[in-house]
């Protein structure tokens, strides 16, 4: 495949997928069921942390940690009570247990106490001359874990630093900050740009985007992401994330081998 027809065979997949229909059965339909912004926020941080393996049990444990927050994650996170934190006793999701669902809550609660976006989490990071979130992504997890904590909880909140593609926290900042008029990414996010997004990398994007020419590095860790973005910036300097949609879509849904 040329790289004129790679480009028109990914921006055709990007269209294709990019639409209000791939919301409903996808992790990001969770922060679509709120309107408010810090809801969204703490709901898509939770779809998105929850998400490897199958996407329906993704969503369904997301949904049931949304019923017990009683279906205002900020309010609940805000507004701690005892009374409250019992309806989270017994939550696990593969091996995100009770424990850790308690450190994130106190994490938002804090943080909320604080500022009134998650967004300041990450771009208070980045500088100017930053082409890209990895020091946004590095911070973000040392202010995440500067609170008292479990050392087993931070298995769930990767970086850059630790070699991760940090394939869930990169999907988080692409539905936060990409902006369009399709209606599946919010854009709610303005300090950081979709020029500045990684996309998220995980075995299906992978073996995609070696298949079609996009990635040589056999290890699939930071630099593959890295080295993957900087190649589809070939494509959209402005705008590389959305190609997460055409080589997700071709991976995870359409077995593209």
């Amino acid at each position: 495949m040329t790289a004129g027809n790679l480009i028109e065979f990914l921006n055709k997949k990007v269209d294709e997928y990019n639409q209000p229909f791939f919301i409903q059965n996808d992790p990001i339909s969770i922060p679509h069921s709120f309107s408010k912004k810090q809801d969204i926020e703490i709901a898509g941080f939770f779809a998105a942390i929850f998400s490897w393996g199958n996407r329906t049990t993704i969503v369904k444990k997301t949904k049931d940690l949304m019923q017990r927050m009683n279906m205002s994650p900020y309010e609940f996170c805000l507004d701690l009570d005892l009374g409250r934190l019992k309806k989270l006793k017994g939550f696990t999701h593969r091996t995100f247990n009770e424990d850790d669902l308690l450190y994130f809550v106190e994490f938002f609660h804090h943080h909320y106490q604080n500022s009134d976006s998650l967004e300041a989490g990450f771009s208070s990071w980045l500088s100017g001359d930053d082409d890209n979130i990895e020091k946004a992504l590095n911070g973000f997890r040392k202010y995440f874990f500067s609170r008292d904590h479990l050392k087993r909880t931070e298995k769930h909140i990767s970086s850059p630093s630790q070699k991760s593609t940090c394939k869930r926290l990169n999907m988080f900042l692409r539905w936060m900050v990409r902006r369009d008029k399709n209606g599946v990414d919010f854009g709610i996010w303005k300090k950081i740009s979709p020029a500045q997004l990684i996309c998220p990398v995980d075995v299906h994007v992978a073996r995609v985007a070696r298949r079609v020419g996009l990635l040589k590095r056999k290890q699939t860790d930071w630099l593959a992401a890295v080295e993957l973005t900087e190649n589809l910036r070939k494509f959209d300097n402005n705008d590389p994330g959305k190609y997460d949609f055409a080589l997700f879509g071709l991976g995870a849904l359409e077995k593209f081998n």
